[in-house]
C-alpha cells in the first residue's frame, strides 16, 4: 500500500462542520454504507463502534469527500485512532477533537473512488460515531465477501504495540501504538478473501484478566460495548464460517484442569451461537517458554474433551515460533503479517478455501 495524503479540516460554525457547496451530505443511515464489526445502530444517522476493525466502506464520485465523525473523547482525553484507505493508499490518523470533519485526498482524479474508514483502537479508547460523508455523489458500495472469520482474543488480536511508524514505543498515549487494521486477524481475513470481526480487548483472558480488568472474556464476548459490559450484541447479524480463539496470554499458568473446563466452557457458549461454525484454537504468539507449554498441552486437552462430547468442528493450530518484538513485547507490524501467513495458510487447507 502506499501512504495517502490527507487533510483534517479545522474549520467549524456554530458547533457544526461544513462542506462544499456543491456537495451532498449524506447521512449514516444511507444504504449506499456497508458495515464491517459490531456497532451500536439503535440510532441509524449515528451508529457508534467500540471494537477494534470495525469498518465504514463505501465509493464516491468526485475527487474529495469528506467524512463526519464523532468522538467520544472517553476520560476527557482519550481519543481514537483510525486508518483511512482510498483505493488501497492508506493514512494513519489520530483524532485530536470530540467533532471531526476529514477531507478524504487533495490530489484525487475526478473518478470513482473506494473508501474504508477503519477504528484501529479498542473499546477502552471509546467509541467512534460514524455520522456521514459529504461528496458529489455516493454510489453503491462494494460487495462484502461472503465468507466470514471472527477473531476473539486478547491485546495481540487488537494490535496493541505493534506499529511504531509515527510513535516509538514508549512515547505517546498507551495506545499510541495500536494499529488494528493491520493485526494479524484482518490480514488473515484480507488474504482469504473473507470478511471479519474482532472481539477482542487488551488484557482479557479466558478466567482471569489481568490490570484490574473485572471482567472475562466470557462475559462480555457477547457485547457491543465491551468495556462497560453492555449493548447486547444479536449474533443472528453475523454467522462467521470460522472463529478463532487467542486466549491465555494474561491467565498465565493455571490449575490445568480449571483452565481446561473453562475453555471447555466456552466454546460451548460459542456453539450456542456459532452452531455451524469451525472453531480453531490458537496458541499465544507472545508467550515464554513456560506458558507456550501449559497452553498447548491444555488447548489439546480441551480438543480431546469437545471431540468426545461430538462437536467435531474443532481445531488448533499453534504459531511456529514467538512474536514479541512490538511494544511491551507484542508482535511487531511484520510479525503480524508473519502470523497472519500462517494462519491463512492453516485456513485455507482446513477450510478448503
Amino acid at each position: 500500500m502506499k501512504y495517502l495524503s490527507i487533510l483534517l479540516v479545522l474549520f467549524a460554525l456554530s458547533g457544526k462542520l461544513f462542506a462544499s457547496e456543491s456537495m451532498t451530505f449524506y447521512p449514516a443511515s444511507n444504504p449506499d454504507f456497508a458495515y464491517m464489526g459490531r456497532g451500536d445502530f439503535s440510532n441509524p444517522n449515528h451508529p457508534k463502534f467500540w471494537v477494534p476493525g470495525a469498518q465504514i466502506i463505501f465509493r464516491f464520485q468526485g475527487d474529495s469527500c469528506i467524512l463526519h465523525l464523532t468522538d467520544q473523547h472517553l476520560y476527557g482525553h482519550s481519543f481514537n485512532i483510525i486508518q483511512i484507505i482510498v483505493d488501497g493508499n492508506y493514512v494513519r490518523l489520530p483524532l485530536t477533537k470530540a467533532q471531526n470533519a476529514i477531507s478524504v485526498g487533495t490530489n484525487l482524479k475526478d473518478s470513482i473512488h473506494t473508501v474504508i474508514l477503519c477504528k484501529t483502537t479498542e473499546s477502552n479508547i471509546g467509541y467512534l460515531q460514524f455520522d456521514g460523508v459529504s461528496c458529489h455523489q455516493l454510489l453503491l458500495p462494494p460487495t462484502l465477501p461472503t465468507r466470514k472469520i471472527e477473531f476473539i482474543g486478547n491485546s495481540i488480536t487488537c494490535g496493541t504495540g505493534s506499529d511504531t511508524t509515527a510513535v516509538p514505543c514508549g512515547k505517546g498515549t498507551w495506545y499510541a501504538q495500536h494499529n488494528a487494521y493491520l493485526s494479524y486477524g484482518p490480514l488473515t481475513a484480507r488474504a482469504l478473501d473473507a470478511q471479519y470481526h474482532l472481539t477482542a480487548y487488551s488484557g482479557i483472558g479466558l478466567m482471569h484478566s489481568c490490570c484490574h480488568i473485572p471482567f472475562t472474556m466470557p462475559q462480555i464476548f457477547d457485547k457491543i460495548d465491551m468495556m462497560n459490559d453492555s449493548l447486547p450484541w444479536n449474533f443472528a447479524n453475523y454467522q462467521p464460517n470460522v472463529v478463532t480463539i487467542c486466549l491465555g496470554q494474561n491467565d498465565g499458568v493455571q490449575d490445568e484442569r480449571s483452565f481446561c473446563q473453562a475453555y471447555v466452557q466456552f466454546v460451548k457458549s460459542l456453539r450456542a451461537v456459532y452452531p455451524h461454525a469451525q472453531m480453531v484454537l490458537l496458541s499465544s504468539p507472545m508467550a515464554d517458554s513456560t506458558l507456550s507449554v501449559f497452553l498447548k498441552k491444555s488447548i489439546k486437552q480441551v480438543i480431546a474433551q469437545l471431540h468426545e462430547q461430538g462437536d467435531k468442528k474443532v481445531a488448533f493450530y499453534f504459531f511456529k515460533k514467538r512474536y514479541d518484538s512490538g511494544c511491551n513485547a507484542h508482535p511487531t507490524l511484520s510479525q503480524h503479517q508473519q502470523m497472519a501467513d500462517e494462519l491463512s495458510m492453516f485456513l485455507k487447507t482446513l477450510m478448503h478455501w
